[in-house]
This record gives C-alpha cells, structure tokens and sequence, in this order.
C-alpha cells in the first residue's frame, strides 16, 4: 500500500499478548545443544536484544524452570559492530536491528527462534568465536601500510566514483552473515567473501596497489578465491548491502591477470 508515493510498512495490527522465544542453548564449547523457551510479555517496537534482556532479569522457562540467562554478544546497538549476528528464524541477521513486531508479521505466529551461527566455533549459548574471520584479514593484508606518522603532505587525487565505489565495500562490519550464508564457508578451508571484498577494498586504493600483489597471493592457495563456488548467497544475506559478487568477480580477474602477466613487473 503506498500513500503519496510512499511504501505504508504493514504493522502487526493484532499482537500476541506475550511472545515467546526458543533458544539454542549450549553449556560451553563442545558440550551438547539443547532448546530452551521463555515468554515475555509483548511490547511494540520491541528488538530482539531488548527481549533477550527481558529474559535475562528472569530467566524462567515455559515450563517453570529457573535456569542460567542466555548468554549472547551486543555492544553498539545500532548495527554497526556486528557482533551480534545470529540466526533468527532460520535467517542470519543481526539481532539488534531485527524487531519483534516484523518477525511476528513474517511468521505469524507468537513464537522467535535464536540459534548461533553454524560456521564459527559455538562459546556459548548464542555466542560465537568469529577470530577466524580477522585471520583471514590478516591472511590478505587488509590494511594501508604507513610509513610513519610524521606529515606526508595531502594524499593521492581519488575520483569520486572511485571514492563511491570503495564506500560500498568499506561498509563491511565484519559480522558473518555472508560467510554463515555461504554453502562453501566451513567446509573445507574457503576464506569467504568477507575476506575477498576487504582485498579488493586495499587494492583500489592508490597507496594500497604498493602491496595489491600480497594481497592477491593470498587469495591464490587450496583456501583462496577459486573455491568459490558463485552461489551468490552472500550479497543476498549481507546486511551493508556490500557488493561481495562484484569484488569478487573483480578480484578473480585481477588474480587471473596477475598470474599471467605478473612475471613481466619482475
């Protein structure tokens, strides 16, 4: 429905008068799984953060029973760090931008699913260790070496589609939802879309192109870019709207040039 050229959002217009939420639960890391469901009462607006603190100041399931509060990560709350993806309802997202009243209205009924991502090793509860992504950063030199910190005068002229360009890819926040969506990711020793698109992002950079060839050799090995295996998972599942299919596309074919003519720079 729209109204003067703009989209109305559809609105929960008969809310549950409680909500319940089922959790994967998991004492610590390579202990069993188990579910878990709590009811709190339901108030509009409400995210999927904001419930869990709900649960967490009365941990008491359905079923009466007083257990430990569900363990998850948060800090900006304004889905910027990243650090709270999980999978709610079977979908990979952040649980600080993901509200109530919209995830009732897609399932229809009165019940939330949270589970921790699949492809990182569980801590606990909804919490995951995600170090594995910053080793593949460190992997492709995903960083502008400095040489010093003294004045180096004004940097090189970047042209606005360039700078537009490099924006999109900066808007990475390291979450995991493209490698959580990814079919090769975790199986085997592929080093994701994530890791691919932060190359690319260094490579277009004027100072960045000093050490683009560091960076392209390590995306060549068994774990690199050729194991990918273009199931476009990714860029439907990254919530920055991050173009990975076009990095990666663009990298292959820098890697594919490289290969080829790179000798001749030697």
């Amino acid at each position: 429905m729209s109204t003067n050229g703009h989209t109305e959002k559809k609105r929960l217009t008969d809310p549950p008068a409680t909500v319940k939420f089922r959790i994967q639960r998991r004492e610590k890391e390579g202990a069993s799984a188990y579910w878990e469901t709590f009811e709190i009462k339901y108030r509009r607006n409400l995210n999927v953060i904001s419930a869990l603190m709900e649960i967490r100041k009365e941990p008491v399931t359905v079923d009466g029973k007083r257990t430990t509060p569900p363990v998850w990560d948060m800090s900006c709350l304004e889905q910027v760090c990243g650090i709270c993806t999980m999978v709610i309802d079977g979908r990979v997202r952040q649980s600080c931008s993901a509200l109530v009243d919209d995830l009732l209205l897609a399932s229809g009924g009165d019940t939330i699913s949270l589970q921790p991502m699949s492809k990182f090793p569980n801590v606990r509860d909804l919490k995951v260790d995600r170090s594995q992504m910053f080793e593949h950063l460190k992997q492709v030199h995903a960083w502008i070496e400095l040489d010093g910190s003294h004045a180096l005068g004004p940097g090189p002229h970047v042209s606005n589609e360039l700078a537009q360009e490099r924006y999109a890819l900066s808007r990475c926040m390291t979450c995991g939802c493209c490698l959580e969506a990814c079919p090769q990711y975790g199986d085997g020793n592929y080093i994701g879309p994530q890791a691919i698109a932060q190359a690319r992002l260094f490579n277009m950079h004027p100072v960045g192109q000093i050490t683009k060839e560091e960076r392209l050799d390590g995306l060549m090995g068994d774990d690199g870019i050729t194991a990918c295996g273009n199931a476009q998972n990714c860029v439907k599942a990254c919530p920055m709207s991050v173009p990975l299919t076009k990095a990666i596309y663009e990298t292959n074919r820098d890697i594919t040039v490289d290969a080829l003519f790179g000798w001749l720079k030697k």
